[in-house]
């Protein structure tokens, strides 16, 4: 989408579009049958590759080591990433680390920056996000019994929390905690506050099996119990009884992040899709793509791609102009629309493969389990439907108080 491309882009696109088609995919077949502990070696040789070419951190302003880009121009580097499941990985701007550095850099002490942000900023240590909670809905960040208790000069944390994603190779958490449980205002009870993974009385208790994987480290979703962990109370992002804030601060660019790298991932499926329908011999010559059902997938996917991209982006430009707070109808569309957009072509492009597609021979069926996660976290579809909705009929006089 040409109306969107800026100088600045025009010249690293292309370099990041080359390590991704030529440096990255060719090792998915080796990811793909094996942990990430196998494939580390091969990928830390490309992240060496990336430093060299000056691309690391993309996301990062120029004087954090970064490209200085607006958040219009990094979706579109995020869309280029998402066309292999290590491609953010490979440039360090991949989740959860890429939320905690935006995070750390925004709002905590310059000792939490020397301290976490720094190794963290050269890919030396990985990090995690821990807020929610299996006796909760994690559709509502104010309910939570995770407590941060002060004793002197420490905070006492205890808890239980799952889909701490990547905690299994984490060097730290930020925990999402109570400090202020008898605040008035529900929205004030909890601060983030910055656990390494280290300290006694944090458990990994086991990596959550989705959809019949329970992967190690990268691709995790641990289930974490603290026990009377101390931490000192420097750790602590911003102030006491910021954390709602702070965690919707984290998610308005988040949600960019993840809808251009979820467009990413549709191309790349749509790609696929395409090359398998014209070439698929089903007999006589005739080719799976004559096909009027292949040829209505392939219309569908390419008008969906094309409409998402364009409502991610105008929605990065908002953010970008006016902030997130200003963007919020916006964001909450993005959200539930591309995730459905996501979900629809990777359905359609697994249907067009055959039994095929449901292999690991290519990474379609990977990303079909993967990504089904997409229309919960972040907020579920029905919540984001429910507050756009709300936003809307408020334009027209109606109370839209739930009844």
């Amino acid at each position: 989408m040409t109306i969107f491309l800026t100088p600045k882009l025009e010249t690293v696109l292309p370099k990041i579009k080359a390590i991704v088609q030529d440096q990255i995919i060719p090792l998915e077949a080796d990811f793909l049958q094996h942990n990430f502990s196998k494939v580390k070696p091969k990928l830390e040789a490309i992240r060496q590759l990336v430093k060299q070419e000056g691309l690391w951190n993309p996301h990062l302003s120029s004087a954090h080591g970064g490209l200085g880009l607006s958040l219009v121009e990094f979706g579109q580097i995020s869309e280029v990433l998402g066309h292999t499941p290590y491609g953010h990985y490979c440039f360090n701007c991949n989740a959860p680390d890429i939320g905690n550095q935006e995070l750390i850099l925004g709002n905590a002490s310059e000792h939490i920056k020397d301290t976490f942000l720094a190794p963290l900023l050269k890919g030396n240590i990985r990090s995690c996000f821990s807020m929610t909670e299996p006796e909760f809905a994690g559709s509502n960040p104010t309910e939570m019994d995770t407590s941060a208790v002060k004793d002197g000069d420490n905070y006492i944390i205890n808890g239980h929390k799952w889909f701490t994603s990547s905690a299994d190779g984490a060097s730290f958490a930020v925990v999402m905690a109570n400090t202020n449980p008898d605040a008035e205002n529900k929205y004030q009870r909890a601060s983030m506050i910055v656990v390494p993974t280290d300290t006694k009385g944090f458990e990994l208790v086991c990596n959550i099996p989705v959809m019949g994987e329970a992967n190690d480290d990268y691709f995790s979703h641990g289930e974490v119990r603290y026990t009377n962990c101390k931490v000192p109370l420097k750790n602590l992002i911003g102030i006491e009884g910021a954390g709602f804030s702070l965690a919707q601060q984290r998610l308005g660019p988040g949600r960019i992040h993840h809808c251009m790298r979820w467009i990413g991932i549709c191309e790349r499926a749509f790609d696929l899709m395409c090359k398998h329908a014209a070439s698929r011999d089903l007999g006589n010559g005739v080719k799976l793509g004559q096909k009027q059902s292949i040829q209505n997938f392939i219309a569908e996917s390419r008008a969906e791609i094309n409409a998402a991209r364009f409502m991610v982006l105008h929605t990065a430009l908002k953010i970008d102009n006016e902030g997130a707070k200003a963007a919020r109808i916006e964001i909450s569309t993005i959200k539930f629309y591309v995730a459905n957009v996501l979900q629809r072509v990777l359905d359609r492009a697994v249907q067009t493969h055959g039994a095929l597609g449901l292999t690991d021979y290519t990474v379609l069926s990977f990303w079909y389990r993967h990504e089904r996660a997409a229309r919960i976290y972040d907020g579920p579809d029905e919540v984001h439907k429910a507050a756009l909705a709300r936003q809307i009929l408020k334009g027209y006089g109606l109370n839209t108080k739930v009844v």
